[in-house]
């Protein structure tokens, strides 16, 4: 069957695969809940009717605010077989975020998930002249379920739902994705149904997996990136599994063994981290051999010919050491995904040299979302890069360096935005807002972001995200922000790796009360001069690290360093510790603040 609108995935899965109980799947009460593809079928039907009965009409907004659940495909299904357009809203964003988006989109009705998002925004509601009805997929309180809608829609047998399916148009508006954005209030971009399932069938090929393979899926199904690859694993019929929350994703996929996942780099940098943690304990040959087939990870690059020696060290190291990181996956791992921000270099190493294949590609909300990304064939990946562009993308290169994108998956354009939608889409070409190269292969890897790079006073350009990538690698910091604009050097907030740090300081028998006290000492402070010395000299004069502040807490969501899909929140950062920076440069006078420097 072909597939034109996003609900028909449904009819291509009933038509092409075998019936099987676990479609989808999520745990409830610490148990796994399966749902085969009827009760999938029925759920979506009868929300559907339901809504109609409800009146709503083709083009109306409707609004998702939950965790990943079964639940949200049943009502995403249920909202774009009618025409109405889903408003998929991250669980952790601000209040005030909220309400902007729920007025901005003048959204009518509003499914959320569970007491604590309800309490976060419910004084909010009932300033929102739009809203007409709140749904809650479990009881709370009085307010009316999400199974009251499914069972309204049971009754509502005079409506013809095949008919209203066969009104939508590939190009009609599917979802209006508000981007978490770095800087200011988000933008709600409008992706139609054909903007979607052409990166869905562009991308599908890629992922090595068919319908007897299990997925795990924990990064927000509200993100374009998950919720593109969630319908590319329904196109493909394999079996979805919902982890239950970020904390518990190793247990989960010790459960689900699954053959394939997304992600994002920082969960690949603290699993890396805790296992070379637990390395570090090792002693003796085990110690020995345990690093020596990290320092041979790391060594790793694809398709190199005539590394006979090399190969056959890494069929050791493999038998003896990376069997068991490959069991912190599940064992049956075919493909990690990652996207997000960029991939360090030698997570994508050391992780493909252990047997776990790990691509990195690139995209952004407005191309629904992959623009370019690395595969498993030969002379289409390349470490340190984000790969080929996908086959119905093309990609240049302007003169500015910025990277340009034309194709089907291109958005609509921003929701009552006309005038930002004419300068992203300037002549029919995505301006993405990242710079980078194609080399000669046609392979594609990103050097910067255009907002992002700033020119010192000294008149030399700096790509933050470059230097801030390559200072992560250091076992000893979390996070880090390089700044300088206008200044004569570049300098560093930065976050260390408390757990990290703990041991560390265990180890070396340092004292300390709290995080704040532990950096404060001297040897703390010299511990992370040597890390940024070290970085220091891989990088051109402009670009190294003069002066650098530490952080006592970590950056997370909930305090609004970091956007939902763990980006910096730049603009936020500044202001918050725009003291701090402006005494690091000595902008402001008489400062007592010790300054760490280099």
């Amino acid at each position: 069957m072909e597939v034109t609108r996003i609900f028909d995935l449904l009819s291509r899965y009933e038509d092409k695969f075998q019936v099987k109980d676990d479609v989808l799947a999520g745990k409830e009460n610490g148990e796994w809940v399966h749902y085969d593809l009827r009760t999938y079928r029925e759920m979506a039907d009868n929300i559907s009717l339901g809504l109609l009965k409800l009146g709503v009409k083709k083009g109306d907004n409707i609004a998702t605010i939950s965790n990943n659940r079964p639940e949200w495909n049943f009502i995403d299904m249920g909202i774009l077989q009618i025409g109405a357009v889903h408003v998929p809203i991250y669980p952790t964003i601000s209040r005030e975020d909220y309400k902007y988006i729920l007025d901005h989109a003048e959204v009518k009705i509003v499914f959320i998930a569970g007491i604590e998002l309800l309490r976060k925004i419910d004084d909010i509601l009932p300033t929102i002249s739009t809203i007409e009805q709140i749904f809650t997929i479990k009881k709370i309180g009085e307010y009316p379920q999400l199974i009251d809608l499914v069972n309204t829609g049971k009754a509502a047998k005079t409506i013809d739902l095949s008919r209203v399916k066969k009104s939508i148009d590939e190009n009609d508006v599917a979802t209006l994705i508000y981007t978490s954005g770095t800087t200011g209030f988000p933008k709600g971009v409008m992706l139609t149904h054909k903007n979607i399932l052409s990166n869905v069938k562009a991308t599908q090929w890629i992922f090595p997996v068919d319908e007897t393979s299990t997925g795990l899926s924990y990064l927000p199904l509200c993100h374009v990136y998950e919720r593109m690859v969630n319908y590319v694993l329904q196109y493909k019929g394999v079996s979805i599994y919902y982890a239950e929350n970020m904390g518990t994703i190793v247990d989960n996929i010790q459960e689900v063994k699954p053959h394939i996942m997304t992600t994002v780099p920082r969960l690949l940098e603290k699993v890396y981290d805790k296992i070379l943690s637990k390395g570090r304990k090792l002693t003796g040959i085990k110690k020995q051999l345990f690093f020596w087939a990290v320092k041979l990870g790391l060594q790793y690059q694809f398709d190199v010919p005539g590394r006979i020696f090399y190969n056959i060290q890494l069929s050791i190291a493999n038998k003896l050491v990376f069997s068991k990181w490959r069991e912190a996956f599940g064992g049956r791992m075919r493909a990690m995904v990652s996207g997000g921000a960029a991939l360090q270099p030698r997570l994508a190493s050391v992780y493909n040299a252990a047997g776990i294949p790990v691509i990195e590609g690139y995209g952004m909300t407005e191309s629904s979302p992959v623009i370019a990304v690395n595969t498993f064939n030969k002379g289409q990946r390349k470490i340190g890069t984000v790969g080929p562009p996908v086959k119905n993308i093309e990609v240049k290169i302007s003169e500015t360096g910025e990277i340009l994108a034309k194709g089907p998956s291109i958005m609509d354009g921003y929701f009552k935005e006309p005038k930002m939608t004419a300068e992203t889409l300037k002549d029919s070409w995505l301006h993405t807002g990242d710079v980078g190269i194609i080399d000669e292969n046609g392979i594609l890897k990103i050097t910067g972001r255009v907002k992002e790079i700033f020119k010192t006073s000294m008149g030399k350009y700096i790509s933050p995200v470059l230097i801030e990538n390559k200072i992560k690698e250091s076992p000893f910091i979390d996070q880090v922000m390089v700044v300088g604009e206008n200044q004569k050097f570049a300098a560093a907030l930065i976050v260390p790796d408390f757990e990290h740090m703990r041991s560390w300081c265990k180890i070396k028998e340092i004292p300390y009360s709290t995080n704040g006290e532990m950096i404060q000492l001297p040897v703390i402070k010299n511990r992370i001069k040597k890390e940024i010395n070290c970085f220091n000299e891989q990088f051109g004069d402009a670009e190294k690290i003069k002066k650098f502040e530490l952080i006592d807490h970590e950056w997370t969501i909930d305090t609004g360093e970091i956007t939902a899909n763990l980006k910096l929140k730049r603009r936020f950062l500044y202001e918050k510790y725009k003291g701090l920076i402006e005494k690091i440069f000595n902008i402001q006078a008489n400062s007592k603040m010790s300054v760490n420097t280099l």
